[in-house]
């Protein structure tokens, strides 16, 4: 990462909300936490290649320690994904552990533990917010990606949160190629079961880097995205993913800024923290919680993080008129795709990085992360509901719903 100024500097008191946060804050906005990559699906597009969990994931008691240090940095909510968080035998305790101590929890799950028991207690509780990662609004389009009967699974669950009197609950999505021209219809659905429509953006990580030239959205269908998001954007949440798709005139809700190590952060399973959410290479560590000093220490004392908050150069893309608008795009994007971070964003809707890409050196391999936790059994690399692999090395380690029936 290129700075232009030395990497200390002292944060702006006013002006512009985007100016003072590139310079980062105390504690993150947005905080990721994965609690295991253990995980019941094999989605194509997954970002941290989950599948079976990592025997050094942080135990219960750790965990606490990192609620306990997030209250005290007094970070409103975390955002807990996985793979699968839910398959994690202590998910529900730590999920009361952490309301309990005024750290709220947004969490992302494929339904599979949602039952109707477990969609009334979450209706009963303060300061959580359920998000169900759903890949296509019709069975067809979703369970190419996510896997067969996926689609049932995440439908049902939504019914039982619904049911349950559940208030502002969501459906996640990421767009792709096969889903972009179903957004209204992803709309009426979350309008049917009273949730709130997100949308994300599809980024070249983890074995989602094996599938982006197959499904990221093309250039028409980029423009599509946009129209639909300045004509439907109050009502759809989208967590800063579009801002590059500013570059096509006006800006869309949000901050427009890469927020990796300013104001977004990543925890992963083992206690890894990585400035990025997309960004799960070894390039992009910044420390550990385990590390003396917490995750504290990390996040306000880290050389990668006090890199990130220098100003940037933007590189070519300071000529282009667009570059306040956009900021030269996604960082992950352009890395997993090769691409200098001081360039254009792949999908640059200006094509910038359509040339960008298309003059890479053939012979450059693109970076690919250091973290693999995918099946190995036969469904490795396959969208598809697991059964038990045939040979697996540990049978709780490969499937975490092993010997559970699934109803």
């Amino acid at each position: 990462m290129t700075a232009v100024l030395p990497a200390k500097h002292e944060r702006p008191t006013g002006g512009r909300l985007i100016d003072q946060f590139e310079y980062g804050l105390d504690a993150p906005i947005c905080l990721t936490w994965e609690l295991t990559y253990a995980c019941n699906l094999a989605c194509v597009h997954c970002l941290s290649s989950s599948g079976r969990r990592d025997p050094r994931e942080l135990s219960t008691a750790e965990a606490e320690r990192v609620i306990d240090e997030l209250q005290r940095m007094q970070v409103f909510y975390v955002n807990v994904g996985g793979g699968e968080p839910t398959v994690r035998p202590d998910f529900w305790h730590l999920l009361d552990y952490a309301i309990g101590h005024d750290v709220g929890v947004k969490f992302s799950t494929n339904g599979v533990k949602l039952d109707k028991a477990r969609a009334a207690q979450l209706a009963a509780t303060d300061y959580v917010d359920v998000q169900i990662s759903l890949g296509g609004a019709t069975a067809e389009v979703n369970d190419r990606v996510r896997g067969a009967g996926s689609f049932a699974t995440a439908t049902r669950a939504l019914e039982n949160l619904a049911d349950a009197g559940m208030k502002d609950f969501k459906v996640s999505v990421v767009v792709t190629r096969e889903n972009v021209s179903q957004l209204d219809d992803f709309k009426a659905l979350t309008d049917r079961y009273g949730a709130q429509l997100r949308i994300t953006r599809f980024r070249p990580s983890g074995r989602g880097a094996d599938v982006w030239d197959q499904l990221h959205p093309t250039q028409t269908q980029q423009r599509e995205l946009y129209a639909w998001l300045l004509a439907n954007g109050e009502k759809v949440l989208t967590g800063d993913s579009f801002f590059h798709l500013s570059a096509l005139g006006e800006s869309l809700p949000g901050l427009n800024l890469c927020g990796a190590g300013r104001v977004v952060c990543l925890i992963d399973p083992v206690g890894d923290v990585y400035a990025c959410p997309f960004a799960i290479h070894e390039n992009f560590l910044a420390g550990n919680v385990r590390d003396e000093g917490g995750f504290q220490r990390v996040w306000r004392s880290s050389e990668l993080f006090a890199d990130l908050r220098s100003p940037q150069t933007g590189g070519a893309c300071t000529k282009c008129a667009h570059f306040d608008a956009c900021r030269g795009g996604c960082m992950a994007a352009k890395f997993f795709t090769g691409l200098p971070l001081d360039g254009p964003d792949p999908e640059c809707v200006q094509g910038y990085g359509e040339t960008a890409l298309a003059a890479r050196d053939l012979e450059v391999v693109t970076p690919r992360s250091h973290i693999d936790h995918s099946h190995t059994g036969p469904v490795r690399g396959q969208p598809t509901l697991l059964g038990i692999p045939s040979i697996p090395s540990k049978i709780c380690d490969e499937s975490p719903l092993a010997g559970v029936e699934l109803r």
